[in-house]
């Protein structure tokens, strides 16, 4: 609101399926859109995705656009499967354009079934690309750099391995610290810096995996940040095993400050890493990969230097947020002529 200067209606959501609460909200942005009565309403994420399509569908709103980011159902059984199946299918009945973050999303909607209608991505991906001027190392000095790495105890020499996210067991923490602390039980000079939230309620991680991180001295948590970008600048490498995405915006930040990345093989992140050029990609759930490729980084000093300055003109090249705030607005403009 104030960045942008726009005027903004908070209406309240619960993140996890609550018929009650749910219905509470539908009803609040059906209000909302009969009185402000938008010529597009665009949504984002699966809950408000759901809800801001109903809403929008019963209160008569022309253009009902969805941008979907990362899919919950390929990685669920059973009946929860079918119910958010189900919930998607219902949510591209209500929207009139449908636009996957990311090939591997489009793929998954298409290989489920989901919906009938036309799906395009923009550009290379993504829904907002990367202001490349912002995440940019050289606006860290060395001096500043030196002053947050004597803060955290990072000594000159060490190699820093970054893992920006959620401190979920979804994002793939339990394999990343197992995987560290092998790593680190040989290797002095290595650390893992973990930014982040715990998010105990949602998705513990494993009793074990709390215990290293609390007993690892070469582990360091610093919880959620507001501006990740220094934490980037004092590190070499990001690590990012989660078990699903859409098209993360962390592997991009890193890419654009020099960082090459260390990903699983799942949508959004092997589209945005190629393999052997800015990064690694490795199976999903695999610590010993994690592992081999955390310890390929550590001994290949000329390969790491090469896929670091591939990161950055990498993202420069195909992910700079102009690129798709243009072609969003040609979109908006051409549904709304």
């Amino acid at each position: 609101k104030k960045r942008e200067k726009v005027r903004t209606i908070p209406v309240k959501m619960q993140r996890n399926i609550s018929p009650f609460k749910d219905l509470k909200s539908l009803f609040s942005l059906y209000r909302v859109f009969k009185k402000e009565k938008p010529q597009i309403v665009h949504s984002i994420t699966p809950k408000a995705g759901l809800l801001s399509m109903a809403a929008a569908y019963l209160a008569r709103v022309p253009i009902r656009i969805h941008t979907f980011t990362g899919l919950i159902f390929p990685t669920r059984s059973g009946v929860m499967q079918r119910l958010l199946v189900f919930m998607d299918k219902l949510l591209c009945s209500c929207a009139t354009n449908i636009y996957p973050e990311g090939e591997g999303v489009k793929n998954d909607l298409i290989s489920y079934n989901i919906t009938n209608k036309p799906l395009k991505v923009l550009a290379n991906g993504n829904i907002n690309g990367i202001d490349t001027n912002f995440f940019d190392s050289n606006l860290f000095s060395l001096s500043e750099n030196s002053k947050l790495k004597k803060e955290l105890s990072i000594q000159p020499n060490d190699f820093v391995f970054i893992f920006v996210g959620r401190i979920v067991g979804d994002k793939g923490i339990n394999e990343l610290v197992a995987s560290f602390e092998k790593l680190s039980s040989k290797n002095k000079n290595v650390k893992l810096l973990l930014v982040g939230p715990f998010e105990e309620e949602l998705d513990p991680l494993q009793e074990k995996t709390t215990n290293i991180i609390k007993h690892n001295k070469q582990i360091i948590s610093v919880g959620y940040q507001n501006d990740v970008r220094p934490y980037f600048a004092v590190s070499n490498c990001l690590v990012f095993p989660s078990y699903r995405e859409g098209f993360p915006n962390v592997v991009m930040q890193a890419g654009s400050m020099c960082l090459p990345s260390i990903v699983s093989d799942i949508n959004g992140c092997n589209e945005i890493i190629i393999d052997n050029f800015n990064g690694l990609i490795i199976p999903k759930k695999d610590s010993n990969s994690l592992k081999e490729s955390m310890q390929f980084f550590l001994e290949n000093k000329t390969k790491f230097n090469e896929y670091s300055e591939n990161s950055r003109n990498h993202i420069v090249e195909k992910y700079h947020c102009k690129i798709i705030w243009k072609l969003l607005l040609k979109e908006y403009q051409e549904h709304n002529s």
